[in-house]
């Protein structure tokens, strides 16, 4: 008979060990490792060569392509980040910060498939809060079923008894337990046998379901590397909870690209999508003012042009503060050590305060350029040329390099109207560049 056997698994990575320790030795944090007791098959494996006949193998040119048959969630936004709209059978995990918008997002699904039939399991919310949140929204939610489960035995049963459901809605996963696995729920094994219960159950039925999984403290999914071979795709809600945009980032899908975003505005009335985000990201830039200059962005294959703000002030203390908001500060100091080095500016004596407007969030080199023009025309407090956009990477040598999909970049500034637009093509350097930011001054 099979001995149970005692193994401790890390919540955040799923690293896997026979004894506990506080720190785990592949993600290094600190108090994850939980006790997750498993069937030891070892004295019952035979390993004389067994009875089973030999496979029969197929090759791959003999095997027929299937057109995916899609459904869509009616969000454009939400359909490009899938790939053009959920595929039956597939699994999609969403997770996000608390209050970010998850349930609100997947609501505002519900509201806009109202053709289909759909099943939300509330398991973290009773169904009067989906109620208040639904009449907020103005929806009546005819098509919506609520279940007030959390054993998945008996979810799986509902799911198989119903005919009708198109699209099931699990909030959250780590809400549900079955006594056949150990732990409570949230455990690894619970996690783990829970998601591969549905997903079977997914596939037996070409339903589609949506996971939603909580936030761990270093940002990630929690049970990330657990959960990621078992399911198709995974997206992320990211965004500032004080700022009312929000973005959808694909990080796996089997039955899509994984380059792809989309832009949601965190309304009263729900999420609603951002259809050209550009736009409302500048249309608050009233007159020319110094320290600000607006650059390119790439999110996947969209250009999106941001407002990046700079402001400098004389220091109070011996230690000047370097403070950001959507951009890395240790970027902020890497570029102010070129100025310092190659255009002789002396930021020893000045605070900086730098902000990308609209609480989005820079984490590509593209807007090294914008900044170091706004770090100047704070520092000179004289406006850049009306029309201005910069993005290029800068080098310590103070060079300009290029980056990716600058005809894209480029290009979307003429469709909004720029006309000075600064990009490694037409200069060589950030000398080129100031020159060329201050040309009408």
């Amino acid at each position: 008979m099979a001995k149970p056997k005692k193994n401790y698994v890390c919540s955040e990575c799923g690293y896997k060990t026979v004894r506990w320790v506080g720190q785990c030795p592949s993600c290094g944090q600190w108090n994850t490792l939980k006790e997750s007791i498993e069937l030891d098959q070892k004295g019952s494996i035979n390993l004389n060569k067994g009875s089973a006949a030999a496979s029969k193998t197929t090759k791959l040119s003999q095997v027929k392509a299937q057109e995916l048959k899609r459904i869509s969630s009616n969000i454009g936004e939400f359909d490009r980040v899938l790939g053009g709209g959920f595929v039956r059978g597939q699994v999609v995990l969403i997770g996000g910060e608390p209050g970010i918008g998850k349930s609100t997002l997947l609501t505002q699904v519900a509201k806009n498939m109202s053709n289909l039939q759909l099943l939300y399991l509330c398991g973290e919310e009773s169904p009067s809060q989906i109620k208040v949140r639904s009449n907020r929204m103005n929806y009546s939610g005819e098509n919506l079923h609520l279940l007030s489960e959390t054993n998945v035995d008996s979810l799986i049963a509902t799911l198989e008894s119903r005919e009708d459901v198109d699209l099931a809605i699990i909030d959250s996963i780590q809400t549900l337990y079955s006594s056949d696995f150990t732990g409570i729920p949230g455990s690894i094994s619970q996690l783990r046998g829970c998601t591969q219960r549905l997903t079977n159950v997914a596939k037996k039925k070409g339903l589609p379901i949506v996971l939603v999984g909580h936030i761990t403290k270093g940002g990630e999914i929690a049970g990330p590397k657990i959960l990621e071979h078992i399911i198709d795709t995974v997206l992320y809600l990211e965004g500032d909870s004080q700022h009312m945009y929000r973005i959808l980032r694909t990080t796996k899908n089997r039955f899509g690209p994984v380059s792809e975003v989309g832009i949601f505005e965190m309304a009263e009335e729900g999420m609603l999508e951002v259809k050209n985000p550009s736009e409302i990201f500048l249309e608050q830039s009233g007159q020319q003012t110094s320290g600000s200059c607006v650059t390119t962005v790439m999110e996947g294959f969209r250009p999106l042009l941001l407002e990046v703000q700079v402001l400098t002030s004389r220091t109070a203390f011996g230690y000047p503060r370097r403070t950001t908001s959507g951009f890395s500060s240790n970027r902020l100091q890497v570029l102010m050590a070129i100025l310092e080095k190659r255009y002789r500016l002396d930021f020893s004596e000045h605070d900086v305060y730098l902000s990308v407007v609209g609480g989005m969030h820079i984490r590509e080199n593209a807007a090294d350029l914008a900044v170091c023009l706004a770090l100047v025309s704070s520092m000179k407090d004289k406006p850049l040329q009306k029309g201005t956009v910069a993005f290029g990477e800068c080098g310590l040598s103070g060079e300009i390099r290029k980056v990716a999909h600058m005809e894209a970049r480029a290009q979307e500034a003429e469709n909004l109207g720029f006309t000075n637009i600064i990009t490694p093509h037409k200069v060589k350097s950030i000398t080129e560049a100031i020159k060329r930011g201050f040309s009408a001054q």
